[in-house]
């Protein structure tokens, strides 16, 4: 599992030129699941998403996790954070998982991140044409894949 995560001010996905979900000051989190990918890929990304101290103290020094200021997440599916651009010009997603095996991962996902939260998970939906509108806080992106975990 490969996720994006960008510390925003507020972010909003529509689909069909209406608002699905919104969230003010916290994270928007993109996830890519790729075939390879277990309930443990899931488990370790979490932990790190609750944990990751990327929010400002009150001396300006990101210093604070995600439930220390009471933020909120906004999490998306997004299977092209595993697109391959070994060969020519056009992305391959070979590596992301169909969605028979991606959307019980998403929605475990979900489910356990909503455990930790100390907010509501607002969420996409699931292979809908969204569009995303983010203000990124920083800004600060960070990439993180369970693959990596060494």
């Amino acid at each position: 599992m490969r996720i994006v995560i960008q510390r925003v001010k507020r972010a909003t996905v529509s689909i069909e030129q209406k608002v699905y979900s919104k969230i003010e000051q916290g994270m928007l989190v993109l996830l890519g699941i790729e075939d390879t990918d277990e309930s443990s890929d899931a488990e370790w990304l979490i932990g790190k998403i609750i944990k990751l101290r990327i929010f400002n103290d009150e001396q300006g020094v990101m210093n604070l996790s995600i439930n220390q200021i009471e933020g909120e997440i906004l999490l998306i599916s997004q299977f092209t954070l595993h697109a391959s651009i070994k060969k020519g010009a056009r992305p391959s997603y070979i590596r992301a998982a169909k969605p028979e095996k991606a959307i019980p991962l998403y929605e475990i996902f979900t489910k356990e991140l909503n455990k930790l939260l100390s907010t509501e998970v607002k969420t996409g939906e699931f292979g809908a044409e969204m569009q995303v509108e983010l203000i990124n806080d920083g800004p600060v992106t960070i990439i993180i894949d369970s693959k990596n975990r060494e």
